[in-house]
């Protein structure tokens, strides 16, 4: 094929370009999924619907081992290794445990308290999309590489599903993985994107302080249990905040502190509990060690014991420079070079990272907001909707992304 080559844009013979009536049957599939959200690792009828879809077109998914989820391979014929390295293209199936407050919505959740208040049914529809595309052209001679769909579930789960995936060979034989992001700050038709890291690690942390107690009129026989959480809850974040370069962005916040139930009464247990972001990867990495020192090192000041429950999450998600390109270049040969912003990295945590942990990958933002909409919308809301012209969007991007080569364009 033929395909113009320092432009990043593709000529009428770049294959893949989205007809009204898939567009049609996607737009339903979605709103189905919108009316039957699942639960992380409870995905069974979401994983049943997409299986079902993917053999009426003559493909041969496989449930991960877990029950729920599925990877399905095109250009691969089953049990051989390919000729040429895959390439992943991941969605994440799971819902969120609250409730869908759109009221005038003909598709809104049917289930109570669920709801895709994050945009996974979005994310999982484009890639049944870009994969029944592919599926097509691979029938008829088109598809030049290998390309893998992953449908993980429990992304919502920390430390999310991707690692379940993972352990199961999704990643065998794939050589770069991409994926998309629902962002309702971006119009649909177009998409955010950034080199490097694109979202941020979270972690959860649960401290326990003890001692023997006392009377109030008496602190210095005892330990004072109640400064010393005060001053855990002060100096640990300013202390591990000192211990790494000031812009990997390591922040802990808490969210609960307790302790006591008397005002003339010293207690023996304290408890606090927060949550730990960080913009840089090997600061993320860092964070543990750093965190149980500073925590011990103000503990043992005040002669408190300590008991730490440090709950890994997710790193950041750090798009590589070639995959960043690909999606780029394949946005713009599908939309024009307009069609692709910059996006700033969010504070928000994604499992996507945990792919690129082991192979190189790149996520986008997907414009969800139909263009001139004045309402302020944002994720994990009840009220989040999409755009539905957004997957046609992604389809055509996953689809062009499939024909281009990382470091240059395929001729």
């Amino acid at each position: 094929m033929s395909l113009e080559s320092e432009s990043g844009l593709a000529g009428d013979v770049l294959p893949g370009v989205l007809s009204e009536a898939l567009h049609a049957e996607l737009v339903a599939f979605r709103r189905d999924l919108h009316m039957h959200p699942e639960l992380g690792n409870q995905e069974f009828r979401t994983t049943a619907a997409i299986k079902e879809r993917l053999e009426q077109a003559g493909l041969r998914p496989r449930v991960l081992a877990k029950g729920t989820g599925l990877v399905c391979d095109i250009g691969l014929p089953e049990g051989q290794r390919p000729a040429l390295p895959l390439l992943a293209l991941r969605a994440d199936i799971d819902a969120l445990p609250i409730p869908d407050t759109k009221s005038d919505c003909p598709y809104r959740s049917t289930v109570p308290d669920r709801a895709h208040a994050c945009g996974h049914d979005v994310h999982t529809t484009v890639v049944l999309g870009a994969g029944l595309v592919l599926a097509d052209l691979h029938a008829k001679g088109l598809l030049p590489r290998p390309v893998r769909l992953l449908f993980q579930p429990a992304e919502e789960v920390l430390p999310g599903g991707a690692l379940d995936a993972i352990e199961d060979g999704a990643l065998k034989g794939v050589e770069r993985i991409l994926a998309v992001h629902c962002d309702p700050r971006v119009d649909a038709g177009k998409i955010g994107l950034r080199h490097g890291a694109i979202t941020s690690a979270c972690d959860r942390l649960e401290i326990a302080l003890d001692g023997p107690g006392g009377h109030t009129a008496r602190p210095h026989l005892t330990t004072d249990l109640v400064t010393a959480a005060a001053r855990v809850a002060v100096d640990v974040p300013a202390l591990i905040a000192r211990r790494v370069d000031t812009r990997a962005g390591l922040a802990l916040t808490w969210g609960r502190i307790e302790s006591g139930h008397a005002p003339n009464v010293i207690p023996q247990h304290a408890e606090l509990s927060g949550t730990l972001r960080c913009l840089d990867l090997e600061a993320w990495r860092q964070a543990p060690d750093l965190v149980h020192a500073a925590i011990d090192e103000v503990a043992s000041m005040h002669r408190a014991k300590s008991e730490i429950t440090y709950v890994r999450g997710v790193p950041p998600v750090v798009n590589d420079r070639e995959s960043t390109d690909l999606l780029r270049r394949a946005m713009a040969a599908r939309r024009g070079r307009d069609a692709v912003e910059s996006t700033e990295q969010s504070l928000g945590g994604e499992d996507f990272s945990w792919y690129q942990e082991h192979v190189p990958g790149a996520m986008a933002r997907l414009g969800v907001r139909t263009p001139g909409e004045r309402t302020v919308r944002d994720l994990h809301q009840g009220d989040f909707d999409a755009d539905e012209h957004a997957i046609t969007v992604g389809v055509e991007m996953f689809t062009a992304a499939a024909f281009l080569e990382p470091n240059g364009i395929q001729g």
